[in-house]
């Protein structure tokens, strides 16, 4: 058997007009346009699926909790300078993401905030000089 590969992440979401309009925003390329009911977008290696929150509860066969409350999982972009980070933040508060928390220097040597999309699924987005990026734009992992 394949080694296990994350391929897709799926967001629940409240609205998905609202949802697509602050990740094409944040620049993502919106793709499988054709769709109907889901979004489909091209996150580098990694596809982020955004559906109605409900809808995507009743599949997975569990009760939809409340938008906003942590779920236990946060997602991440890293960047490759602090700048970029203090952009990316501030890109996405005026896409319509609400600020959790400033970027700062961490304890790991880095450099992160954290913004929450506007169904309150949290971002870390981040600098992180010991994961660098390949010249696909992928990090590469230290063994």
């Amino acid at each position: 058997m394949a080694p296990l590969r994350l391929s897709l992440i799926t967001l629940g979401v409240a609205d998905l007009d609202r949802a697509v309009a602050f990740y094409e925003a944040l620049g993502l390329e919106r793709r499988v346009k054709e769709a109907k009911g889901a979004a489909f977008f091209d996150a580098g290696g990694v596809v982020l699926s955004l559906y109605p929150r409900h809808e995507l509860a009743a599949d997975a066969g569990v009760l939809p909790g409340r938008a906003g409350q942590f779920g236990g999982i946060a997602l991440a972009c890293n960047r490759t300078s602090r700048a970029e980070v203090d952009t990316t933040l501030i890109r996405a508060v005026a896409a319509g993401g609400r600020a959790l928390r400033p970027a700062q220097p961490t304890f790991w040597g880095g450099y992160s905030g954290y913004v929450a999309d506007p169904d309150g699924h949290p971002w870390e987005i981040a600098h992180n000089p010991g994961f660098p990026f390949d010249a696909g734009g992928r990090i590469v992992l230290p063994e």
